[in-house]
Order: structure tokens, then C-alpha cells, then sequence
């Protein structure tokens, strides 16, 4: 393990855990629209994919090289549909097709997101601290 590993672990799973509140608040923001920027249908909520960085047999034997984004997809679950025939996008049986984005889901992952970013400042400073010391005692 070289000497900067751990803070190139934890720096690429800061960008990951930014992205993934980037996200979630994108679907929080949308939770209410109709429709969607092309204009058809509904919003769809959107995941971040993650993944292990260099993820060869060989890296994997090594020490952890951090995460990356494997891409962002949407989530293939039904949209809900809501009767209130005054919207203006009812259908005829007044039914209004509503985004798939559930608040509180959301708001529990944006929770663990930043749960998870703390945890990665916090090893990033303790790595830090580590080099601080060790090149102290090479004084």
C-alpha cells in the first residue's frame, strides 16, 4: 500500500458520495413533475451505480483503490398513479401518472450519503494526521 492510497480511496469516494447527493436531490426536486424535460411521461428517479476502482483479480488482492461511478440509471420501478381529475395532465378517468420518487426513500439515502461523506472526511484527516506524525518522527 503506497503512502497516499488512503486518501485516494477516500477523495474518490468523496466524489462518489457528492454525486449520489447530487442525485438525490435532482429527485427531490422532481418529485412532483409530470413531466419530464422531453416532455413526455412523468420524472424518473435516478440512481448512482458505484463501483470498486480497478476492480482486476489482481487490484483486488492489493489494497483498496477506492470507488467509482459506474454510471447513473434510471430506476425501472412503475410510476404511481394518483386520482385527482382537476391536474391539468389527468387522463380521462382523472388520473395524473406522478414521478416514482419516494420522499422519505430519498431522504433516508440522502442521509446515508452524507453519513458516508462524513466518514470519508474523517478518514482522510486521520491519514493526514498519520503522515503529519510519522514525518515528525523522522525529525
Amino acid at each position: 500500500m503506497g503512502l497516499f492510497d488512503a486518501l485516494d480511496a477516500s477523495g474518490s469516494a468523496l466524489s462518489a458520495e457528492r454525486l449520489r447527493m447530487d442525485v438525490t436531490a435532482e429527485n427531490l426536486a422532481n418529485a412532483q413533475s409530470t413531466r419530464a424535460a422531453n416532455g413526455t411521461g412523468p420524472y424518473k428517479r435516478k440512481e448512482v451505480v458505484l463501483e470498486q476502482a480497478g476492480s482486476a483479480f489482481a487490484d483486488s488482492l492489493q489494497a483498496a483503490r477506492g470507488v467509482r461511478v459506474a454510471g447513473i440509471v434510471e430506476d425501472p420501478s412503475p410510476p404511481r398513479r394518483v386520482y385527482d381529475p382537476g391536474h391539468p395532465d389527468a387522463d380521462a378517468q382523472g388520473y395524473v401518472t406522478m414521478p416514482n420518487v419516494n420522499t422519505v426513500t430519498e431522504m433516508t439515502d440522502l442521509i446515508g450519503a452524507s453519513r458516508a461523506y462524513e466518514a470519508n472526511v474523517t478518514a482522510m484527516q486521520t491519514a493526514k494526521s498519520m503522515f503529519a506524525r510519522t514525518l515528525d518522527l523522522l525529525k
